[in-house]
């Protein structure tokens, strides 16, 4: 079991390039696995996440060629996937299991769905009520996985109003839908991420989307295409808040992904009054893509606006480090989704900010944190299994005056493994012990 060793650092310079974006690796891979005709993706995510999603489609025969972020998949088209001889272990990723359950609901063959203890303590029947309706047929024990699905299952169109804004569950009633018999209508209140959408538009699938509402036919065709994976904004907003929070600072993090539906850390440290500069805006294979330069601030408290919670629902463990070095309060209500993340992250994450000093008080569906010193010595955090914790707390480092050691921090590799490298590399000092 790893542990990282976070020391105090001042200043923080440098340009860097944070790995590939996670949502669109994951997808690059399913929707590539069912089209016809080779995808060409580079900038694929290393990470154990994606590369979990990567080995479960070779599982089911798609012919996948990987050099470093370099990826070829050779289609097999809607229809062409066949049964895997095991179950599919799809490791940490939630995004995995609950995409790939609206996929293979759709199959000629059954199949089975697990992960790792965390995976498997996480909620599945947000996918699996809807995809019932649909016709699909999807066993479990109360409602966890593993999830066991049978295949032959002829599958209709349904109006499907999103209780929980949650990209992966839209995401995972679009992918049912492309085999769906009619029109597959999915409506969101609140705005989630729209990788799938964007996506199945280059692979020539047409999707509508008015006034919340997400709609595609079923019975169509994708067609390969070659897909250029941008910085991933969820791995930037470690350093983002770094930068923001150190007491010298200048750093350039390149080519990273500002899709609209992403940005809530950009807006929500911009209402903290942190320093950030967007720079050589572009699109890249349908993504906005931009230079981001962040510099050292004065934070302030704020109540985090209900709007920008889904645009920044993975990004709010680093938000609260955020929280925690800025002057006066910080307020976070309507985000119980954040308790059936990796970890409880609302609870995780605050026993964490108790132990480095940090008054706070939980709520039950968000946090009310007082900014402060981190004045702890010898603070010891537990990770819960979840990256974004680990990775939170140590950048807590580059605001405090004693080591901070986390624990169990393997959990890293799902989504970035070269964390401490790039950290290190811009005047962070993190030891893997």
């Amino acid at each position: 079991m790893t542990s990282f060793k976070a020391s105090s650092c001042h200043s923080l310079n440098g340009s860097i390039k944070v790995p590939g974006d996670k949502s669109i690796s994951h997808r690059s891979i399913m929707l590539g696995s069912i089209a016809n005709g080779i995808t060409n993706v580079s900038g694929f995510l290393e990470g154990e996440d994606s590369l979990a999603t990567l080995r479960a489609f070779q599982q089911m025969g798609v012919q996948i060629e990987r050099v470093g972020s370099n990826i070829t998949i050779h289609g097999e088209g809607k229809h062409g996937l066949s049964s895997p001889s095991e179950p599919l272990d799809l490791g940490n990723s939630g995004t995995s299991i609950r995409l790939m359950s609206g996929l293979l609901s759709a199959q000629s063959f059954n199949s089975q769905l697990c992960g790792d203890e965390s995976l498997s303590k996480r909620p599945m029947a947000r996918v699996i009520e809807p995809l019932s309706m649909m016709g699909a047929l999807i066993d479990s024990y109360e409602s966890k996985p593993p999830l066991f699905i049978t295949g032959n299952q002829k599958l209709s169109a349904i109006n499907y109003t999103l209780p929980v804004a949650s990209a992966q569950i839209k995401s995972c009633l679009l992918l049912a839908g492309l085999y769906a018999e009619g029109e597959t209508c999915i409506v969101e209140n609140s705005t989630t991420r729209d990788h799938t959408e964007r996506m199945l538009r280059g692979f020539g699938y047409p999707v509508k989307t008015s006034n919340g509402q997400i709609s595609l036919m079923g019975g169509g065709e994708l067609h390969a295409c070659d897909i250029e994976v941008p910085s991933d904004i969820s791995s930037a907003a470690f350093f983002i808040v770094a930068a923001s929070i150190a007491k010298e600072a200048d750093i350039t993090l390149s080519a990273v992904n500002i899709n609209p539906t992403r940005t809530g850390i950009l807006d929500i440290l911009a209402l903290m009054g942190a320093n950030i500069t967007l720079t050589d805006e572009r699109v890249v294979a349908g993504e906005l893509v931009a230079d981001i330069q962040v510099c050292s601030a004065k934070l302030r408290g704020i109540d985090i606006p209900q709007k920008l919670i889904p645009l920044a629902i993975d990004e709010f463990p680093v938000i609260f480090i955020a929280a925690s070095c800025a002057t006066g309060e910080t307020l976070l209500t309507g985000a119980k989704e954040l308790r059936v993340k990796e970890s409880d992250r609302i609870q995780v994450m605050a026993d964490g900010l108790t132990i480095l000093g940090i008054e706070n008080e939980v709520l039950e569906d968000g946090i009310r944190i007082r900014g402060g010193e981190f004045s702890k010595q010898n603070s010891i955090i537990k990770s819960h299994q979840d990256h974004r914790i680990s990775m939170s707390f140590a950048i807590a480092s580059s605001r405090s005056e004693y080591d901070i050691k986390i624990e169990d921090v393997d959990n890293v590799q799902t989504s970035f493994p070269n964390f401490v490298e790039l950290a290190n590399r811009i005047g962070m000092n993190i030891e893997e012990i």
